[in-house]
């Protein structure tokens, strides 16, 4: 939609890192994040309360923002709100098949 407020600073496509991605990644929290995003999101973007995190809010800020900066995810600010969606296109373009692996991967039993 042409109403959408601009992403927050991201890298460009092809500045995106294959090591940066698998950093960010290699945390369970984050890649449990980008999975239910791959799995579970409709075509819009999600707060950080649409996951049911149980972390403090300055704990998840630095996991989004992580992520963010890796390429993987795309946020924008809706007021005090901050949405954040996958980089599919982008991250698909970049390294195929990726993706594919995080949606697959069967988190452990909590």
């Amino acid at each position: 939609p042409p109403d959408l407020p601009p992403p927050l600073p991201e890298p460009a496509v092809e500045d995106i890192r294959l090591e940066t991605v698998l950093a960010a990644l290699s945390d369970p929290l984050r890649l449990r994040i980008v999975r239910k995003l791959l799995l579970e999101s409709e075509r819009f973007d999600h707060t950080c309360g649409w996951f049911g995190l149980d972390r403090p809010k300055s704990s998840l800020t630095h996991h989004f923002k992580a992520l963010r900066e890796a390429g993987i995810t795309r946020q924008r600010q809706y007021g005090l709100e901050r949405r954040s969606h996958v980089r599919v296109a982008d991250l698909n373009a970049r390294f195929p098949g990726l993706l594919d692996l995080v949606a697959d991967w069967t988190p452990p039993e909590r």
